[in-house]
């Protein structure tokens, strides 16, 4: 049966991705309740979306043949739904099409925001974004929903780079695999702030503190054979 698109999105749409707002929670599961710090766990929408929306590479976690596999893969968020692609040959992407009624994953996004140095090496931390989600993955088989879903991972790469590049043709969508998974067991977690050494250690002559961490663009390189005449667009200047 061909999947749906999911209800609240336009399939084929090339002009970037359209989200819809992030309201509400996520019911808490004994799989997204965290064995501890239970305190830095979030369900909201808004928190989860926001923290997805701000990446392109999760882990993709499944058991094939008895044995854990984790792997990074590129993927994008579309409503309430991720998706995540491969060619038509890679593990979980087969075991999807072919397990009914899907194939059971864990996928994870983290993001490291600062380096949290304490006095003592026990308080030493992480400031850090983090979203797990558990689910099955389905294999798309709409062409509709696989392209909504190939537009939405570029652009979560390069936010209106879909509009600006020639679509996948009909050749290069029958080697592509597409796999959704519906948020629908969800957790963030979250560290900020400074660091939090023990009382009788804050007279100790070490230096404490946090050293933030942010991503970075380089200069853009354009490819050897670029036609002459081509500027870098504005949208990619923008990163």
């Amino acid at each position: 049966m061909a999947a749906t698109p999911p209800a609240t999105e336009t399939p084929g749409t090339t002009e970037g991705t359209e989200r819809p707002a992030s309201t509400g929670s996520y019911e808490p599961t004994p799989l997204t309740v965290p064995s501890r710090s239970r305190d830095r766990a979030r369900y909201d929408r808004e928190t989860v979306h926001s923290i997805l929306d701000a990446a392109y590479i999760c882990h993709l976690g499944f058991v094939r043949d008895g044995a854990p596999v984790v792997l990074p893969t590129l993927f994008a968020r579309v409503g309430e739904s991720l998706y995540m692609h491969g060619s038509t040959g890679s593990r979980p992407l087969l075991a999807a099409g072919r397990t009914d009624p899907g194939l059971a994953v864990c996928v994870t996004v983290t993001h490291v925001d600062g380096l949290v140095l304490a006095r003592s090496a026990f308080h030493h931390s992480l400031n850090y974004r983090s979203v797990v989600v558990h689910g099955t993955a389905h294999q798309v088989t709409d062409e509709a929903e696989c392209r909504t879903a190939l537009d939405a991972m570029v652009e979560s790469v390069a936010p209106g780079r879909s509009a600006d590049i020639r679509p996948a043709n009909a050749k290069e969508l029958a080697a592509t695999a597409v796999i959704r998974v519906d948020l629908t067991e969800v957790s963030a977690k979250l560290r900020t702030g400074p660091t939090s050494d023990d009382a009788e250690d804050l007279d100790l002559p070490h230096w404490a503190g946090v050293i933030p961490v942010a991503p970075a663009y380089g200069t853009p390189v354009p490819a050897a054979d670029l036609a002459p005449g081509i500027e870098l667009p504005d949208y990619l200047a923008a990163l």
